[in-house]
């Protein structure tokens, strides 16, 4: 690896000056204000000091952050704007360390007009101001102004920044924690009120080539009449939402939040762009928040973003496959196995025009966008028993692309009688709009035998022992429902009863409905605790799976893969399930069909067991960093290529896709 510099341990690199600091909260929380300040805010470097002391009275305390005007001499008296990080525990109402304090640095400070205080999840921004009287007053602002100076109206789509780092899983926090207060909403009516100023938002910066109407002024901020100017023009948006989708929002919704809360809130989310931020950034924000209100007690832990993009990549959907996820919950598998559909699509469409997607004509973007919305629409499924999941499925769907895909409300594990007329009646219709030929058309769903029409699943079934499933309609549609009897002596064979067991945890019944739902050559990446793969007395699951599939892959996961959720040990399966005919001669044979299996064992996932990232050591166990280059604003307004250091996350999952596509192809697989 060149270039490459070893941090020392528990040290952070300062994104201005490159000097290691101590690793604690508020500078973490400073780091991140330091990347917004440059990427988005385009504040040059060197108009930028960290740990800049100034006098006061006869203290001499530090500023987190000065910036500093054009061309200063690195006075106090050239200071412009003052910036106060702290972390998540401490209040901005703290008397020490409180916004009071980032207003006594403002007021010694001769010519600072701005002050901005955050503990990364409240922020609070202050302009300082003469009053008739010479005494110096205190405004509350929206946010500090970019390099550029204050905005006086809306701003441009150009000017929208990408969301970086946790910047915007913050800003969602933020809002929704403001909502629940302020509003005194439950804390899932608060999502949900969120989720509505969120699509306006979108809907808001696809409406190309009208003015932007999602912003607030600063002068609009603390007025009565300023408030209602901003509800007005969110609720026009709002009702063009409403018509674009009747599946989420009925004709006489309304935003129900109070005009104070509804302008923080817009005042937080207008300056990002969210169809220009990266996927995995907008995610990993979106769900987390979903998980913090809606995930109930039923065993569900939702999925690692970098866990999703290893599964979905080994499995690799092509734009003609129908994906499920039977157990869906916010939609990330499903969304993940979509946009790697959707970008196989862009690179072929860019085959055939001959030109990059950026050098397309509107007649090619609306060929290529009417096709995407197509391919969504037939062929990427997910089920789920939380009715509040799935509407934030289809919302994440939606968030990440037109369509919102068929995220329907049902238990994949109910016999399929008794799932709801509508269920049936919309999963038939979406199956049939899909199938080339007439006579596959599905006439109904009313047992398990009728259930095989999907090429690929990916699933993270909800799992444990406090939810088992001892409903004997349910038990009985399963061979893995039933005792079975273990063999009296090595080399025998398990053999099934016909008798139903008393409870069975449900990730056990989920792998065999998986397999009712593929077609036979279809293929599954489904995450599982390690206790069905090694435990003595499942001997007969392993069984079973090697008679129904062909085992293509088992990934050893780190048992910090799911933390801070769970430290349940868990794997990742890939299976193929056999044809009929394969089945047939290995029973007439007595013998399984010998094959390789890919295995590897990643111990390193990204994080420890309590969320926090991990980033990659030297052999003496120093964290390194490695040379990436940035583009970088400089104060004559040009953009420069400047060369960087930053962290190297230290996540194994990275490399397996590419060994496993290697490994495939020497063992003759097309998909």
């Amino acid at each position: 690896m060149s270039n490459v510099v070893v941090v020392p341990d528990d040290k952070i690199v300062d994104y201005i000056d490159g000097r290691f600091r101590a690793d604690k909260p508020e500078e973490r929380v400073r780091q991140n204000i330091l990347k917004r300040l440059v990427d988005s805010l385009k504040y040059p470097k060197t108009r930028i000091k960290v740990e800049h002391g100034i006098r006061l009275g006869s203290a001499k305390p530090r500023i987190d952050i000065a910036i500093f005007k054009d061309g200063h001499s690195g006075t106090q008296e050239s200071i412009e704007v003052v910036v106060e990080c702290k972390q998540e525990s401490v209040s901005p109402a703290d008397r020490t360390d409180g916004v009071e304090q980032m207003k006594s640095y403002m007021a010694a400070c001769l010519n600072c007009q701005w002050g901005l205080w955050t503990n990364g999840r409240h922020r609070e921004v202050w302009r300082k101001v003469t009053g008739v009287d010479g005494k110096l007053a205190f405004i509350e602002e929206i946010d500090i102004p970019p390099a550029s100076g204050p905005a006086t109206k809306g701003r441009k789509r150009s000017e929208l920044d990408k969301g970086i780092g946790d910047v915007l899983l913050y800003a969602f926090k933020s809002c929704h924690n403001y909502i629940h207060v302020t509003d005194g909403f439950q804390r899932e009516t608060a999502f949900f009120e969120l989720l509505k100023i969120i699509f306006c938002k979108i809907s808001d910066e696809k409406n190309v080539p009208y003015d932007l109407e999602f912003y607030v002024l600063a002068s609009e901020l603390n007025t009565p009449d300023g408030q209602l100017a901003c509800k007005n023009r969110i609720e026009k948006i709002f009702n063009q939402v409403k018509l674009k989708f009747p599946q989420f929002f009925k004709k006489n919704d309304s935003i129900n939040l109070n005009q104070r809360s509804l302008v923080r809130v817009v005042s937080e989310l207008q300056n990002f762009s969210l169809l220009s931020t990266d996927i995995d950034i907008k995610g990993k924000a979106y769900e987390e928040i979903v998980g913090s209100n809606l995930k109930g007690d039923r065993g569900q832990f939702f999925t690692p973003r970098n866990m999703m993009h290893m599964a979905v990549s080994m499995i690799n959907p092509a734009p003609n496959e129908r994906v499920l996820d039977p157990a869906c919950g916010t939609g990330g598998f499903i969304v993940t196995a979509m946009n790697q559909v959707i970008k196989r699509l862009e690179q072929e469409f860019e085959s055939m025009q001959g030109r990059p997607f950026a050098e397309w004509s509107v007649v090619e973007l609306h060929q290529y966008h009417e096709k995407v919305s197509e391919l969504v629409g037939m062929y990427f499924y997910g089920f789920d028993i939380t009715p509040e999941l799935v509407k934030a499925a289809k919302m994440n769907m939606v968030m990440n692309n037109d369509g919102s895909g068929n995220m329907l409300h049902a238990d994949s594990l109910l016999p399929p009688y008794m799932w709801s007329a509508e269920f049936r009646s919309q999963l038939i219709g979406a199956i049939n709009s899909s199938e080339v030929d007439p006579s596959q058309h599905v006439n109904d769903l009313v047992s398990w035998q009728d259930l095989a029409h999907f090429d690929i699943i990916v699933t993270n079934p909800p799992f444990g022992s406090k939810i088992v499933i001892k409903d004997t309609s349910i038990l009985e549609q399963f061979e893995l429902g039933h005792i079975w009897e273990k063999p009296k002596s090595k080399g025998d064979s398990w053999i099934k009863t016909t008798r139903l067991q008393g409870g069975v945890p449900p990730e056990q019944l989920f792998v065999e409905r998986c397999i009712q739902l593929l077609k036979p050559g279809g293929r599954m990446a489904i995450v599982l605790p390690d206790s069905i793969l090694g435990s003595p007395g499942l001997g007969y699951i392993r069984q079973w799976l090697l008679q129904q599939t062909r085992v293509i892959a088992s990934i050893d996961l780190h048992q910090d893969a799911f933390q801070p959720h769970t430290g349940v040990q868990t794997s990742i399966l890939l299976l193929q399930k056999k044809t009929n005919e394969e089945k047939q001669k290995e029973s007439n044979s007595g013998l399984l069909a010998p094959y390789n299996v890919f295995m590897a064992i990643i111990d390193k996932v990204g994080h420890d067991k309590r969320g926090n990232t991990i980033y990659r050591r030297d052999e003496h166990g120093n964290e390194i960093l490695v040379e990436v280059e940035a583009l970088v604003p400089q104060e004559d307004g040009t953009i420069k290529v400047e060369r960087r250091k930053e962290k190297v996350i230290d996540d194994q999952s990275i490399f397996v896709p590419e060994e496993f596509a290697r490994w495939k192809r020497t063992e003759g697989y097309q998909w």
